[in-house]
């Protein structure tokens, strides 16, 4: 499909140039994404619009891109880092009214802006629930703090939501910063001054302590510091220098501790220095060590090299989307799905009851300590002599066991696959908690197609020869392994959302789900991976050689393998995983799925040697 025949094209066109209007700024990039939207540099992050272009999608989108060009075009980077408080209660404070400023110094010379912007402060303040707030200790102060710069600066009434939070504050805020903020008008065009309004707020409200030291008189310090410096080696020959210190008890305290202070860190910096010259000096003629080289980014293998981390992304599901949202999802992923729960509950039911019956319970009899055994009493009663008899539980390899289903999120996963594999995580996971066995489900993905901030980045930076992998990854936490499934049900709808599903680096990923299992208390861990392809993504392979991440791939397994610290299985929907995995069944009908899933845990689980060894010998689906 063309880029023309999306009809949320146009819209997307239209708002970013706007945006590039209202920020002053014709080189900005504007990307839609279902990533947090933001401001990076000369990038800017919205939020996704689909095909369907809901009234909802349109106003978030409009608001956001406001908020956002109007934050790069009256905001200073530097000026506001300057004025940074320290403690995090007061920088989220400071945060928060600038934003607010920005937003109001736009309004006043846009007014079309506030609507948008309005429509934006509503999706948050629903998204948060924040007209459901009752104490006001539960309502964010910073976010209060911003409503009221906001409110004060236009004149607008806020959407109702947000109105609830600022009335809970509002009187504290009143009886605290009233008078400073009757000085609004006069310093809200101007950062600076208002940076310094805004840490006089602060400390009204309570936080001065946060603060750190005054920007403004840091200079003045470093300056009369300088002066005693230089002014200290006359001091023992001026007579009236004891008369100074009396007169400035104080003062000269503060002043000789401070000295001290810094005598006794210039002696340890000395020491160390002298210490690390006796440990580190070298014959004469020799060259100096070499710093230590930096760990590799695998440990399967030492040649695979990142072009940068500072990008990826490790996220719980709910934070990709907020709950209403996911429960559209959801809603969505029953529906597609509901001609196959039957066959798939039936599955699943049989499943269960391979499963429990292996659970049955086994004891230790004729023991000489343990849980006492009520049916041997009547040897005691017809003979005294006859001594007690106890009996132990034997330990259940079963119960101690942690599963982690490891699902592509690629884009070829899209459709009916993508929808295949997140209710069979479902079915699986409901069913082995069911018997006591704790259940992960992870996903993995990119954040771009393409390339992402780590292609930009590599562009930017003179394009160097074979950087390694070259896009952002993004791992998904649909289910933690002790998180209850009524607690999460929800989430594995996210897979139904649009725009998530890019590229798979399954290398990383299946070491990222090694790396947790290995944290894992139990003593037996069983790794799924459920894939319909060999690792792609365009930016890594079209400056790397044509196998390097399917190399990676082999290298990650092979370690997991020799390790034999967890068991690795994997199932290849439409794809021969066979040549990668020891372990692995191939499907060629997305329908096969639960059928593969269940019978090889089923197969995993049985405590019959002969059915563990067909089950190592499966090669594919029949």
């Amino acid at each position: 499909m063309t880029r023309n025949d999306n009809p949320a094209d146009p819209f997307k066109k239209a708002l970013s140039e706007t945006a590039r209007t209202m920020a002053d700024a014709p080189d900005l990039a504007v990307t839609y994404s279902v990533d947090p939207a933001g401001l990076s540099g000369d990038t800017m992050r919205l939020p996704q619009v689909t095909r369907r272009m809901t009234r909802d999608e349109v106003l978030l989108a409009r608001g956001t891109a406001d908020t956002l060009a109007l934050r790069h075009r009256y905001h200073d980077a530097p000026t506001h880092a300057r004025y940074l408080p320290q403690g995090q209660m007061a920088r989220d404070l400071y945060q928060a009214m600038e934003e607010a400023r920005c937003e109001a110094v736009g309004a006043r010379h846009m007014p079309g802006t506030a609507r948008n912007i309005d429509a934006r402060i509503v999706h948050e303040a629903t998204r948060k629930g924040y007209a459901q707030i009752r104490d006001r200790q539960d309502a964010p102060l910073p976010v209060a703090a911003s409503y009221m710069i906001r409110q004060a600066a236009t004149g607008r009434p806020l959407p109702e939501g947000a109105a609830h939070v600022l009335d809970l504050w509002r009187g504290f805020i009143e009886e605290r910063a009233g008078g400073t903020l009757e000085n609004l008008d006069v310093v809200l065009a101007d950062q600076a001054a208002f940076a310094r309004f805004a840490r006089q707020i602060i400390e009204d409200l309570g936080y001065g302590d946060q603060l750190g030291d005054d920007p403004d008189d840091s200079g003045d310090e470093e300056e009369g510091t300088g002066d005693d410096s230089d002014e200290q080696p006359d001091e023992p020959e001026n007579p009236d220098s004891q008369g100074q210190e009396d007169e400035g008890e104080d003062d000269s305290e503060e002043d000789s501790s401070a000295q001290d202070s810094a005598q006794a860190d210039a002696a340890l910096d000395q020491d160390a220095e002298d210490e690390m010259s006796e440990e580190t000096e070298l014959p004469e003629g020799e060259a100096p060590l070499d710093p230590p080289a930096p760990p590799p980014h695998s440990e399967a293998s030492a040649d695979y090299k990142v072009f940068s981390t500072q990008y990826d992304e490790e996220l719980r599901a709910e934070d990709l989307a907020d709950p209403a949202e996911l429960e559209r999802l959801r809603a969505y992923l029953d529906k597609q799905l509901e001609p196959l729960k039957g066959a798939v509950s039936r599955l699943a039911n049989k499943l269960q009851r391979r499963l429990q019956a292996q659970q049955n319970r086994s004891w230790l009899f004729d023991l000489e300590e343990g849980i006492l055994d009520a049916g041997r009493l009547a040897r005691v009663v017809a003979n005294p002599t006859t001594p007690l008899s106890f009996k132990q539980e034997k330990d259940t390899e079963f119960r101690d066991t942690v599963v982690t289903l490891l699902l592509d999120n690629s884009g070829s996963m899209r459709g009916r696959p993508i929808s295949i594999a997140a209710i069979c995580a479902d079915v699986l996971a409901r069913t082995l908690e069911r018997c006591d066995v704790k259940v992960e489900i992870l996903g993995f993905t990119t954040r771009a197609w393409k390339g992402g901030q780590s292609r930009e980045r590599w562009l930017q930076e003179g394009r160097s020869l074979q950087p390694g992998r070259l896009n952002d990854l993004r791992h998904i936490i649909y289910k933690q392994a002790d998180a209850p499934w009524r607690r999460v049900r929800l989430n594995l709808g996210l897979m139904m959302k649009e725009g998530l599903l890019k590229e798979n680096i399954d290398g990383e990923a299946l070491e990222w789900a090694h790396r947790r299992m290995l944290a894992r208390p139990e003593a037996r861990r069983i790794l799924m991976v459920i894939s319909d392809g060999a690792p792609v993504d365009d930016s890594t392979l079209s400056v790397n050689p044509a196998n390097y991440l399917e190399k990676h791939l082999r290298d990650v397994i092979a370690m997991v393998e020799r390790r034999k610290l967890v068991e690795l299985l994997a199932i290849g929907i439409g794809h021969d995983v066979t040549r990668y995995y020891e372990r692995a069944v191939t499907i060629t009908d997305v329908e096969q799925l639960a059928g593969a899933m269940t019978e090889q845990l089923a197969a995993l689980f049985d405590k019959d040697p002969r059915a563990r060894a067909r089950f190592a010998g499966i090669r594919r689906a029949v």
